[in-house]
């Protein structure tokens, strides 16, 4: 298969948000178009359904999520989920080992596959750290890359061009 990315299938168009919809990244896109990218929703391969309740980490970040330490909770229905999101995490860890990916590319702020920041439970505001995915994929030593970085995923793109 050659060099391939692992890829938040939200950014490559699919509509796996927790509110049906996309985050449709132009250069992600153009990665999975020229078979580079896998797309994989960790929230979906955990067993939620889309469209679904928005869920916040409350008590910490992705890695207190994989310690124990923190809970992830459904905003509209206080349903924990903490499970089901480490379960996807963990299905995203089989396809990392299956498929040796040059680099993880993750949506931002999700808290699933946030790199740099997610959102506080109790509030719209950020705080530093990963999303439970991401996480896991970065304690195991898979390079993880923010949607945000687009001068990085375009980086990428032009040398598989």
């Amino acid at each position: 298969m050659g060099k391939v990315f692992i890829v938040s299938a939200c950014l490559a168009g699919f509509n796996c948000k927790y509110n049906g919809g996309n985050n449709l990244l132009e250069p992600v896109y153009e990665l999975f178009r020229r078979g580079k990218a896998i797309p994989l929703c960790p929230e979906q391969l955990g067993g939620l359904p889309t469209p679904r309740s928005p869920s916040k980490i409350r008590g910490g970040d992705g890695m207190d999520v994989l310690s124990g330490e923190a809970r992830v909770l459904a905003l509209e229905t206080g349903e924990d989920v903490t499970q089901m999101f480490i379960r996807g995490a963990f299905e995203m860890l089989k396809a990392a080992e299956a498929l040796n990916p040059v680099a993880c590319i993750m949506k931002e702020r999700s808290p699933s596959c946030g790199v740099n920041s997610v959102y506080r439970f109790d509030s719209d505001e950020l705080r530093e750290g990963m999303g439970v995915a991401s996480a896991l994929l970065s304690s195991k030593g898979y390079k993880i890359i923010s949607s945000d970085n687009v001068e990085q995923i375009l980086k990428y793109l032009a040398e598989i061009e």
